[in-house]
């Protein structure tokens, strides 16, 4: 890399401060680009925001490192003093201090180079497909009844996993796919034993291992076991490593646990937190039952002094039945006797004015004649003056003075032209004669 020419600077040319001296030398220092540097850590201090800071270190010199918070999380390990590693990171300079130092963007152990560049395109990748995606991600069954367990025999973690599920979970049946989880052709095997879990009757499937290096966890890194992870019909629990440990497996699975004994406890929820919980509900139901029941027994009672028997109902409804007929007996004898009396009378004022019946009519046949002549004369003298107001409305009709030689004057709105003072000349007029009409014009004085 060229060096640049300190001429080109205009403050070389002047004194300058120690800052502007330091933000020189960081400008010039941050040119360097992105590179991976070789070491030993030492002076490593874990800061409670979770920063690290160390020195890098060999032979012959030393540099002073800093892994921000959000970097030192995705390390595949823990950081401790005197390990061989490789960091991946930009120099700087810190200019309160003008001290020189790299931020370090990622951290490998030494020797691991080759595999971590394999597990960071592979994860990329993977990650660009849409395989680590959180909404493909499958709920853990809350009551688990089986559970498969892909891990080696021989493994420890699968004693820290049984145990854990005997005290947690002895009700849930457990089903051992046994298959190698180091070495060559191990990460088949543990497809093979997925595919098999996956096929079974288990709920879930958790599959575990202990920590290890990196080169001792590789198979779990390999795209085939991803891939079959996220084939299986059943959710997948991955416990492999340590808590700082992280695999491509971990970022397929449905949930990953940092160590195998925690994978054991997200899959099976406590026995005796159930067997409490069931004691709650069934505490809360037994009073809400009595509640009700209480409830109910007071409202049968409240009916029950309300309700009568049915004979005590019929020998109401009878009585009423006899009150209601005794009622309807004498009614009916009181008008029986009312109309015969009044029968009797009107027999009495018919036998009186029987001899009366031809003056009556005599008179009637006189106020008929009387009648007859009185609506003639009305009528003729209503038609009489209906006459004389159609002669007045006959003599008020226009088309009649029209008749006389007369003409109508209208303007170009229809409206009656009245006098001359509202005329124009050469303004259009039409006169409306007896029979027909012409447009005219007025003309000029």
């Amino acid at each position: 890399m060229p060096m640049p020419d300190f001429a080109d600077f205009p403050a070389a040319r002047a004194v300058l401060s120690v800052r502007e001296l330091n933000l020189l030398a960081r400008r010039l220092v941050e040119q360097i680009p992105l590179l991976w540097v070789a070491g030993e850590i030492s002076n490593l201090v874990r800061a409670a925001s979770g920063h690290l800071y160390f020195t890098l270190k060999d032979a012959d010199a030393q540099v002073r490192c800093t892994i921000w918070r959000n970097k030192a999380q995705l390390l595949g390990f823990r950081p401790e003093n005197g390990q061989k590693v490789e960091a991946r990171a930009l120099a700087t300079l810190y200019e309160a201090r003008g001290e020189f130092q790299l931020s370090v963007e990622t951290l490998r152990q030494a020797g691991q180079g080759r595999l971590f560049e394999q597990f960071t395109v592979l994860k990329s990748k993977l990650e660009t497909e849409g395989l680590f995606r959180t909404e493909h991600k499958r709920p853990l069954p809350r009551y688990p009844r089986n559970i498969a367990i892909v891990t080696s025999p021989q493994a420890a973690a699968l004693r820290d996993v049984l145990a854990t599920l005997a005290r947690r979970a002895p009700h849930v049946e457990l089903q051992l796919f046994p298959t190698p989880v180091q070495g060559e052709g191990a990460a088949a095997d543990i497809v093979r034993a997925l595919t098999a879990a996956s096929a079974s009757a288990a709920d879930l499937i958790l599959l575990c291992r202990g920590g290890g290096s990196l080169e001792d966890l590789w198979c779990f890194n390999e795209e085939a076991v991803a891939r079959a992870i996220r084939a299986s019909h059943l959710p997948v629990v991955c416990g492999v490593g340590h808590e700082t440990d992280f695999t491509i497996a971990d970022f397929a699975a449905d949930l990953r646990a940092p160590t195998p004994t925690a994978a054991a406890e997200l899959a099976a929820p406590d026995r005796q937190n159930l067997l409490a919980q069931l004691a709650a509900l069934r505490q809360r139901l037994d009073w809400r039952q009595e509640n009700r029941l209480g409830r109910l027994a007071e409202r049968l009672e409240a009916i029950a002094a309300r309700l009568h028997s049915p004979a005590q109902r019929l020998a109401l409804q009878q009585d009423r039945l006899n009150q209601s007929r005794a009622r309807l007996i004498l009614t009916c004898r009181q008008q029986h006797e009312r109309r015969r009396e009044h029968l009797a009378t009107l027999a009495i004022r018919l036998g009186l004015r029987q001899p009366a019946l031809a003056i009556t009519r005599e008179h009637l046949a006189r106020v008929e004649t009387h009648l007859r002549r009185a609506a003639r004369a009305l009528l003729e003298s209503h038609h009489a003056r209906l006459e004389q107001r159609a002669q007045a409305l006959r003599q008020l009709d226009p088309h009649a003075i029209l008749k006389r030689g007369y003409a109508l004057a209208l303007d170009a709105a229809n409206r009656v032209v009245r006098s001359a003072e509202s005329l124009q000349p050469d303004m259009p007029l039409r006169l409306l004669l007896a029979e027909g009409e012409v447009q005219v014009k007025v003309g000029a004085d």
